[in-house]
């Protein structure tokens, strides 16, 4: 089986955060890798796997990193492939790592989302990679559906709350 989305992360410390990201790609069946790669510390490494991520059946990839947070711009100039930030929240409350992904120059777009939202991460991978593949936008679909449910069901648990001056 041959990935289709990478998970890349600055640090191993990263993992108790990217697991989100790599459990619902799992749930949705889409085949992925993990890799450690730092922009600062193995900056070699990075350029390989950014020159070799489309070659080797990579459609999207989600880089995640903390403080300065260059993992994902630097791999978004190398390939043409979409990239998706997850900004650690590492230090200054992950503030840094959220303005280091988002304020990319002009070409080298990556999108972003909150602090430490690798889940949204995934979820964004699954819809791109939804576009030209049924069965990932099935299975998609089948996600999207139980969140409204879980809303439906979580307003009528507070109906059960019980307060002296709540109105019912």
């Amino acid at each position: 089986m041959t990935p289709i989305v990478s998970i890349i992360m600055g640090s191993t410390s990263d993992l108790p955060v990217l697991k989100k990201a790599a459990d619902f790609l799992n749930d949705m069946e889409i085949p992925f890798e993990m890799n450690a790669l730092s922009a600062h510390r193995t900056p070699a490494q990075v350029e390989e796997f950014a020159k070799s991520a489309r070659d080797r059946g990579l459609k999207v990839i989600i880089a995640a990193a903390g403080m300065s947070a260059a993992l994902p711009g630097v791999i978004a100039a190398i390939t043409p492939l979409p990239v998706i930030g997850v900004p650690i929240n590492s230090s200054l409350d992950g503030v840094d790592a959220l303005y280091s992904i988002a304020q990319m120059p002009p070409g080298i777009p990556v999108a972003s989302t909150g602090i430490n939202g690798a889940l949204n991460a995934a979820i964004l991978a699954a819809r791109i990679l939804a576009l030209s593949d049924e069965k990932v936008a099935s299975r998609l679909d089948r996600f999207i559906s139980t969140l409204s449910s879980k809303i439906v069901k979580a307003n009528e648990e507070l109906k059960a709350v019980k307060y002296d001056f709540k109105v019912d």
